[in-house]
Parts: structure tokens; sequence; C-alpha cells
């Protein structure tokens, strides 16, 4: 069209995963791998270019754990271990180095050389000389005459007059400066050798040896990938140096690709999820080798604010659980054509009961950079308990997840509302809140939950805007 102005396409930053760490109470630490953007549309990423591990799994894979957007650590991966069920909820999970902000890598004392360069093994105290040739010397010479216990010839400064004799144990060590070399005669000195620097000499078949058996032992022989794109070709996430070895952990469920599971480990029961366990902490996890670094979206409620907006969530959280259980009742109650036995008495409406809540929680989230609030209220509730307590063990109990904002004017708007329970699972799936992350690397913060439905359980990322939460990856229901 004439005028008009042709915008360049934006050029792919590359792969970016999500992830989430686990962390248990007996310290032991794993990653379970997400999703991964890709020329801007998510992939499941416990079988993305799975050949034969998830690309998001490649050993020396750098993840950045981060909380609420702000970095807590490092976690680089080391192996990949796959789940030996066929219906299990994580199929895969990654081991490796996990190492907090503020701690410092566990390197390794340096080893002292037997033998200082320069000094030969005697019992003559040590002299220092200024002379490299003389240094260099005394390392190739050595005391190799039988019967010498004095230092040799080219370890020791030449004298100007008389040369010095052998010196006495209980003599301490002296800095001796060499006389000045007539410069016709005497060559300049050379520089001392470079220890880093390869010897000269033939070269023998030692160091090619020596490379061979530095490589890792447990290197994996992955095959050509089946998109066609050559090794070189292929993106790469945040790459790490490698990690210093140690144990594997051994994950019940859990071996490497291509070994045999014992018995014990096919027996194991894949329907219990380990991320819903108490004791267990999950965080989320960013792998980008273009990342701009970590961004925080805490919003923090003042004391009094704060009591004022949970009163707000907990009223909305009510009216939306008496229009669920309301709905309900609707579509069980059956039509009779039975005649009321009083139809002239007046009903009295009874004021509706409140719910009772329990396990409350209220976050809120600065998502999109505007220091507005997006708060996320979750609770677990049943109707009052009745005297009867054979039917009170029988009540329902539901699972409600409300996500609101205060508008211009500080009233909520609600931009999302869960209502479920366990009968009703494979209509509406039980979401819980993880934390909120950076999931496509454009600086705005994604609502991250796990996601809990008769099928099984999987992970969803909402994006929030000022209408509603937009569905951007869901394990469960891939598109």
């Amino acid at each position: 069209m004439p005028g008009e102005r042709k915008v360049p396409p934006k050029k792919d930053a590359g792969p970016r995963a999500l992830a989430v760490l686990r962390l248990s109470a007996n310290g032991k630490s794993s990653l379970v791998p997400i999703a991964i953007l890709i020329n801007g549309k998510f992939w499941d990423a416990a079988a993305y270019k799975a050949d034969p591990i998830p690309m998001a799994l490649e050993p020396e894979t750098v993840y950045e754990v981060e909380r609420t957007g702000n970095s807590v650590g490092l976690f680089t991966v080391q192996s990949a271990l796959h789940a030996n069920g066929a219906n299990a909820p994580v199929p895969w999970l990654g081991t490796g180095d996990w190492r907090p902000t503020g701690t410092e890598s566990s390197n390794k004392p340096a080893k002292a050389e037997p033998v200082p360069a320069g000094l030969t093994a005697t019992d003559a105290p040590p002299r220092l000389t200024r002379n490299p040739a003389a240094a260099s010397g005394a390392a190739t010479t050595g005391s190799g005459t039988p019967g010498s216990d004095a230092k040799p010839a080219s370890a020791q400064p030449p004298a100007p007059s008389t040369p010095a004799g052998p010196s006495s144990s209980d003599e301490p060590p002296r800095l001796i400066k060499p006389a000045p070399a007539p410069p016709s005669s005497t060559p300049d000195p050379q520089p001392p050798p470079d220890k880093t620097s390869a010897p000269s000499g033939p070269s023998t078949s030692a160091p090619s040896s020596d490379k061979a058996d530095a490589k890792p032992a447990n290197t994996v022989n992955v095959p050509a990938s089946d998109s066609g794109a050559k090794a070189a070709n292929r993106p790469q996430l945040r790459r790490g140096k490698p990690v210093e070895a140690f144990a594997e952990e051994e994950i019940p469920g859990y071996s490497k690709p291509g070994k045999t599971a014992s018995n014990t480990d096919k027996k194991t029961d894949t329907k219990a999820d380990p991320d819903l366990e108490s004791n267990v902490q999950i965080i989320p996890a960013i792998s980008d080798a273009s990342s701009s670094g970590p961004h925080s979206f805490t919003f923090d409620l003042y004391p009094t604010e704060e009591a004022d907006r949970r009163k707000q969530m907990s009223d909305l959280a009510q009216n939306d659980l008496r229009a669920y259980i309301n709905a309900r009742t609707k579509a069980t109650t059956t039509s009779t054509a039975t005649k009321p036995l009083h139809p002239a008495t007046k009903r009295t409406t009874a004021k509706p009961q409140d719910a009772v809540f329990e396990n409350v929680t209220m976050t809120a989230f600065d998502l999109w950079n505007t220091n507005t609030a997006i708060i996320v209220f979750s609770a677990d509730a049943h109707m009052p308990l009745p005297s009867n307590t054979a039917v009170a063990g029988s009540m329902p109990q539901y699972s409600i997840l409300l996500v609101a904002y205060p508008d211009i004017y500080g009233n909520l708007r609600k931009l999302h509302s869960t209502v479920t329970d366990k009968f009703h699972l494979d209509m509406t799936p039980r979401l819980q809140l993880i934390d909120a992350v950076d999931a496509d690397g454009d600086g705005r913060g994604e609502l991250l939950f796990r996601e809990t439905s008769d099928g099984g359980s999987g992970w969803v990322i909402y994006r929030a805007s000022t209408d509603k939460l937009w569905k951007m990856f869901d394990s469960l229901n891939q598109e």
C-alpha cells in the first residue's frame, strides 16, 4: 500500500525454558521441566526434542531460580532421569548442582608440589637467585653425582673472585646477587619458561591420552535430531561450566534413559504427585541465554490496606461460592408434580449462611510494572457443620481461587474465579498458585499455577490483562 510503513520482523532471541525446582526437607533438589518458548510459541519441555533426553535437561544447562522474580540461586543440570512408569505425572526429572545465592562454590584446595621449582631435595637451606637461567639449569641438572650433598654448580650464583664452598645445614638462607656478565660473551637471559605452555621436544602420545581420559564417563551419545538440524545449528539454552562430579541421586521410580529399571522401581506408584506434598518447596526457574536479568514482581500492601483487601476478597469469594452451590443444587433437583400441602402458607426465606474458609492465602504482585496490585486469593471452604456428626463427615469440600485488582476508585475488579470440588474436577480443574514469573521474557510477569483434574496434574501459565486472565500454556490441554 502507498505510504505503508514496513515494520521489520522481530528477531528471535532464542529458546527460553521454564521449570520448577523441587526442594525436599532432606535437602535434595530436582528440576521439573514445564515449557519452552520457541519462536513465540510454548511447547511442552518434557517432550521437546527428547532424543533421547529433552533439550531443557541437557547437561550443563543453567537455570536461574527465582522467587517472585528475585534470584535465589542457580541450578546446573548434570543428568536427566526418566520415569519408569508409563503414566507418571512427572515423566522427566533433572538432577544436578543447586547453589543458593550467597554460597561460594566448594573449590578444592590447591595441591602443593613435592619440590619447588629450582630447588633439589637436599638438606641444605634454600637459596634465592635472580638469574632465571640458573633456576632452569638447576631443575634440569639435579644432584646426580653420588656423594654430592651440595647444590649443583648451575644453581649457584657466580662469584667474582673465589668460589663459595658448601654451606652448613645451620646457616640461614641468603639472597646473593650474581655479578654482571660481559655483554659480548654471555647471551641475554631468557624469560622463565611458561608452565602453561607445552614443553619443547619431540611430541608423544601422552597429551592425547590425557585428553581422552578427561572426558566424563557419563556422556550420553545423543543421536541426530529428528528435525534434520545439525548439532551446530541446534538452539541452546543458557550454558555453564561443567559441574563437579558428585554421587548420583537415586529417586524412586526414575532411572537414566537406556538403563534397566529394577522390579522395585517398576512397582512404584506413579499416580502420586510428589509436587503436591506439603514438605516440598516448589520454586520457578528460568533458563535463557539472552536474558536481561531477573525483575522483582513483589508488591507490599500496608497493614491497614491488607486487612481491607482481605475482607473484600473474602466477600467476593463468598458470593462466588454461593452461586456455585446454587447452580449445582438446581442441576440435581428434579421437578415433581406433587402440590404443596399448605399452598396458602407464606414462606420466609432464611438468610444464606456464610461458608467457613480454611487455608486462606492472599498474595499481591506487581505484574504490569505500574505499581498496580494483582491480588490472588485462594482458600478451602465448606458449609457450617450441622449438629449431626454423621452428616458432618459427608459435607463437601470446595476449593476457590480468585484473582482481582483495584481500579481507580479503589473497588476490586475481578479477573478470574474458579470454584470446584473433588466431584467436578473434570469440568473445572483445581488451581494452586505457584508464583509470578516472566515466562516469555518481555519484562512483565505471568502467573504460574499447578492444575489438578480427574485426568492428572499439570501446569498452567496465565497472563493478566485489564479484563481477564488469558491462558498462555496448558500442559494437560495443549493446542
